[in-house]
């Protein structure tokens, strides 16, 4: 439990200042906008209740936005993630449920089947913040077009790092 709680405070920890340090300071055209720091509350475990993860996701939200000065919008689209984890993971789930002490990554349920979760995660966080950022019916098409690229563009740094983890021993 112990070395559990110290992984998932490291990993917490990494992910704030990997975005609030190098991730927010790349500039890519304002267009691509990487936020790689929704990873944590990706790959928090199965078993984890709904509660935590909205309160992880809440405390995530708040460390985002004091780097970022905006008041709110990261800690609602991070909230509003973490509120729909539990309904998506309810839509995929396996035939047999999850096994326990899997998680979700790549390594453990599949390529297809976590392009899915993240996927369908992340384009309703960037919906979500972009929209509350823009506010404006008269940018629609633009800041549609901004969710699609920084979807893709933070997806493919989710499975970057997922490759990291990957083991392609795995354990049955």
């Amino acid at each position: 439990m112990i070395r559990m709680l110290l992984k998932y405070g490291l990993s917490f920890i990494a992910c704030v200042l990997f975005q609030g340090l190098i991730l927010n300071n790349m500039e890519l055209g304002g267009f691509f906008v990487p936020f790689l720091y929704i990873i944590f509350i990706l790959s928090l475990p199965f078993e984890t209740p709904s509660w935590l993860v909205l309160i992880l996701g809440f405390i995530l939200g708040i460390a985002i936005d004091s780097f970022t000065n905006t008041l709110g919008m990261h800690t609602s689209a991070t909230v509003f993630l973490a509120f729909c984890r539990h309904y998506v993971l309810k839509i995929i789930t396996p035939r047999g449920g999850y096994e326990f002490n899997t998680l979700p990554r790549v390594n453990d349920m599949g390529i297809t089947w976590y392009l899915f979760y993240a996927g369908t995660l992340i384009s309703l966080h960037h919906l979500f913040l972009f929209y509350v950022e823009s506010f404006k019916l008269t940018q629609f098409f633009y800041t549609l077009g901004r969710t699609f690229a920084s979807t893709f563009f933070t997806l493919v740094l989710v499975l970057i790092v997922q490759l990291f983890h990957y083991n392609s021993t795995k354990k049955t």
